[in-house]
């Protein structure tokens, strides 16, 4: 068995994996990503916001991705029946940026892996980290696999999961919790949308919401094809009966927005159903290791946080790693933990009351003021850390407030 000496090794090379890795090689530290996956692989987390254009920039990694001329999305529109809610990026609470992509994330996933390899970062490919151990000064010794079965050691003064829904060192520690998403259920594929609108429609993310609970996702890309996918409580899913394509095209049948659109449409796979998708982990750090994106916890795809989520916590990550090898002070439940779980819970709010009706009482109402919807716009495009804005600052409140108030003067 082979061993060698690195100074931070990242398990996972999507977004929060790759930003990491950015950043620490900018800073001279030695790097390696191991990847369970072969690249390009089909991931979820399709519709981007602008607040992790900033992570992107910030380490280098904008123009490899601006080369790929994704889709760019310029805000977000809700349906319901005969309503509409429009939010533009440019119209919000928050100075920053007004557009972001929406993207194919094999290909997204491949031009950021693609950019590291140029730099010089090593990433190992079909490779799985199977066992750790840390020592009580931090420093791990993990056993990893790779594709022809050969097992290596790698050894490391500091660990970053990124390996999204893989867990890798919480699995391993036995740290995962239970499922959070109260029983939903999505099921989804990409299609050719040969019937797509010329004009703003490729420009948008679309939620068209069939029940108070139950809503399709629109997803256009630059290249033609389209994400489309349901999310609702399993038992609403399932009770379409059928294989995946099946149930699929019948739970379009209910959208009278897109059903004629995409009724012909080819399937460019077979639908993909994912089952108690959100989570959330005991701790985001430990000693000698700390928990970014997807592992460290996923919130239902409603506003589409992952990705903002993944790489605001790989470049917090690095930025503290850095800062613990230079022997600075590091915080990490103050200065990460706590810091994430405020973005969190902001989130949160704003998808526990999408199901509870407020905010869709919110958004679908003829009297927002002009004010409250560019501070709920910042929320939506990720500034889910500006506290100058009230729907920030106040989220638990707010939200509930202003549906009640929206409610009692339709009812007058």
């Amino acid at each position: 068995m082979t061993e060698q000496e690195i100074d931070i090794l990242i398990i996972g090379a999507g977004p929060s994996g790759s930003v990491a890795a950015a950043y620490l090689h900018q800073q001279g530290f030695t790097v390696k990503v191991v990847e369970k996956s072969k690249f390009p692989r089909f991931a979820i987390g399709e519709s981007l916001l602008p607040r992790c254009m900033e992570h992107f920039e910030e380490v280098g990694l904008l123009d490899c991705l601006k080369s790929e001329n994704f889709q760019i999305k310029k805000g977000a529109r809700f349906l319901k029946e005969d309503k509409s809610c429009h939010f533009n990026f440019k119209e919000k609470h928050t100075k920053g940026w007004d557009w972001t992509w929406q993207v194919p994330r094999s290909q997204f996933d491949k031009a950021l892996t693609d950019e590291l390899q140029k730099r010089g970062v090593p990433i190992s490919f079909e490779t799985e980290a199977i066992h750790i151990e840390f020592e009580t000064d931090g420093t791990s010794k993990t056993t990893i696999k790779t594709k022809e079965g050969a097992t290596e050691t790698i050894k490391a003064k500091h660990c970053i999961d990124a390996s999204g829904p893989g867990r890798v060192i919480p699995r391993l520690l036995k740290q995962v919790k239970p499922a959070t998403s109260k029983g939903n259920t999505s099921i989804f594929t990409h299609v050719n949308d040969r019937k797509r609108p010329e004009g703003k429609e490729g420009t948008l993310i679309t939620f068209d919401v069939v029940t108070e609970k139950a809503w399709l996702w629109v997803i256009p890309f630059s290249n033609g094809n389209t994400s489309i996918g349901y999310v609702g409580p399993s038992e609403f899913i399932d009770s379409f009966s059928g294989a995946s394509s099946e149930k699929l095209r019948k739970l379009l049948q209910l959208s009278k927005h897109y059903k004629k659109r995409f009724e012909n449409s080819d399937f460019l796979f077979e639908p993909k159903e994912f089952k108690d998708f959100s989570s959330s982990m005991n701790a985001l750090y430990g000693k000698g290791y700390t928990i970014t994106g997807n592992s460290a916890g996923f919130l239902d795809p409603v506003f589409s946080s992952g990705v903002t989520f993944a790489t605001e916590s790989g470049l917090l990550a690095a930025k503290l790693t850095a800062r613990k090898f230079r022997d600075e002070a590091v915080d990490w439940e103050r200065d990460y933990e706590n810091h994430l779980k405020q973005g969190v819970s902001v989130f949160k709010t704003y998808v526990d009351e999408w199901y509870s009706g407020n905010l869709q009482k919110i958004f679908f109402t003829d009297t927002i003021n002009p004010e409250i919807k560019k501070q709920i716009c910042s929320v939506l495009a990720g500034y889910v850390w500006d506290t100058s804005n009230p729907f920030v600052k106040n989220h638990q409140r707010l939200v509930k407030t202003l549906a009640q108030v929206i409610e009692i003067e339709s009812n007058n």
